[in-house]
């Protein structure tokens, strides 16, 4: 029964990916694209040969990873309101404010190093993986394998991210096969591409190991120092309530999130921002819809932009940003006032 219901997954996978029945039956060392990667991995990195056939012997294709990237779960969602609603819960708050206390420190360090305000890197990990609850089940081996060679739409992209994972792990002295991430391959509290691992993740805690799976400090210095390195413009803002008026704001919204235009040329596109802009401030503007209600506009900036390098998603990036500040408001609350105590009551 088990391997007729392999059968059917690998058949539906076949249907859906148009990928040969003879590829998906075979052992990943036995395929040809697999046997030329681990030709170049050999070649250009030194790996042995049989240690990288023990690998992919035991690697994995799974088909509800490659559902999960035709369909991940918020696409679902209708609405930007049912998208934001998903992570500025009381509970995600209120746990975003416990995370911001228990690692002050390395969120001030990184505000001050890297110019990211400390709310942004929490927003950041309480959307990712709920402040490192959630960092995923899939066996990196598995996602990145049948991504890089079942998944035809960004085989390439993710070939590449399936080299960075193996130098990483040696370089680590990690078995491969061990570790656990997202079904795209995401590793950590911070879910970074191993391509964003080797490159961008640091040793923030200072105990001569980068592990962005368990040490909140250094998942924090981490995304500090890839924001910068995108382009964190240090005290700027991030993104601006606005109304929009007429038709012309289309065409802001067209033309995507890299900032081009000035902000003194809004008014002739029909924007008006809540707040007062520098005339040379360069920004784009975006729309969050959600049916049956206002849309939602919001003029972005270069520090919108780099957060969307975390993340392509408009919806991802505004959600941070909002459960950032949300989290930065709760904290500076004054606590609830207690009941005072009942009067006591005397013996008669």
């Amino acid at each position: 029964m088990k391997r007729l219901a392999r059968h059917l997954l690998l058949a539906a996978a076949l249907l859906s990916q148009e990928i040969s029945a003879a590829q998906l039956l075979a052992s990943y060392p036995q395929r040809k694209e697999v046997k030329q990667f681990m030709d170049e991995m050999v070649k250009r990195h030194g790996f042995a040969r049989k240690d990288l056939n023990r690998i992919f012997r035991q690697a994995q294709f799974q088909p509800g990873i490659i559902k999960a990237m035709e369909q991940p779960a918020e696409t679902a969602l209708a609405s930007w309101q049912a998208y934001r609603a998903l992570f500025l819960s009381p509970q995600r708050i209120e746990a975003g404010v416990q995370f911001w206390n228990r690692n002050a420190e390395p969120l001030a360090r990184a505000a001050g190093e890297f110019g990211v305000p400390e709310e942004i890197i929490v927003g950041i990990i309480g959307v990712e993986t709920t402040y490192g609850r959630n960092v995923g089940t899939y066996r990196v081996i598995d996602a990145l394998s049948t991504l890089a060679f079942d998944y035809p739409k960004r085989a390439q992209f993710f070939r590449e991210e399936l080299e960075s994972y193996l130098m990483f792990t040696r370089e680590a002295g990690i078995d491969p096969l061990r570790v656990k991430g997202s079904y795209a391959g995401a590793i950590g509290i911070p879910q970074f591409m191993p391509g964003s691992y080797r490159r961008f993740a640091l040793d923030y805690d200072g105990d001569g190991h980068t592990n962005l799976a368990s040490s909140p400090a250094d998942a924090i210095g981490s995304i500090g120092n890839f924001l910068k390195a995108h382009g964190w413009a240090r005290g700027e803002p991030v993104a601006i309530a606005a109304e929009v008026t007429g038709e012309s704001w289309r065409k802001l919204v067209e033309a995507g999130v890299t900032p081009a235009n000035r902000a003194a040329d809004l008014p002739g596109f029909g924007v008006k921002p809540s707040v007062a802009l520098p005339s040379d401030a360069l920004c784009a503007l975006i729309v969050l819809e959600t049916p049956g209600q206002p849309s939602d506009f919001r003029v972005t900036l270069q520090n919108f932009f780099v957060l969307t390098r975390y993340n392509r998603s408009n919806l991802y990036a505004t959600a941070v940003l909002d459960l950032g500040t949300a989290i930065a408001r709760a904290k500076l609350a004054p606590p609830a006032a207690s009941a005072p105590p009942a009067p006591k009551r005397e013996n008669p």
